[in-house]
């Protein structure tokens, strides 16, 4: 008797734990598509949409390549709202070469690059939005 039980319980818990999952993306996808509106000409996306939710916090952190002779948009949103994401950007030496918490959490910033670099891009929940956790959403678009 108790074999079924167990089987009900993995059942129930692996049933909620995809749940919570599709959740997790749906809020994500309807962050992106709000983070988007700061990517638009004259900068066309890079087509990638780096993605993590975020608890408490903690931070993530995407790599990326800037390519020399570009101008580039790094766009970071959480939330329905500006401001609710705080990012910096780091060369692979992790020196800091631009965070928005010195600029108000702006929810982007342009920049030219002379020489091809790989960045770190690291995201954190802005803790005065009392949120403790979300989907942090960073784009990238270059000029054309």
């Amino acid at each position: 008797m108790s074999k079924p039980v167990s089987i009900l319980k993995i059942v129930f818990i692996f049933t909620i734990a995809l749940f919570l999952n599709k959740a997790s993306f749906s809020q994500c996808d309807t962050i992106a598509k709000i983070c988007n509106k700061h990517v638009k000409l004259p900068f066309v996306s890079d087509g990638q949409s780096y993605r993590s939710l975020l608890l408490n916090d903690q931070a993530a952190e995407f790599q990326t390549t800037f390519y020399g002779g570009a101008t580039y948009r790094v766009a970071g949103c959480s939330g329905l709202t500006d401001g609710n994401l705080v990012f910096t950007l780091f060369d692979k030496d992790r020196n800091v070469l631009f965070t928005n918490a010195n600029q108000k959490n702006a929810p982007y910033w342009d920049f030219k690059i002379s020489s091809t670099l790989d960045c770190i891009i690291e995201a954190k929940l802005n803790p005065a939005s009392g949120s403790s956790s979300g989907c942090a959403v960073i784009l990238i678009g270059f000029k054309q």
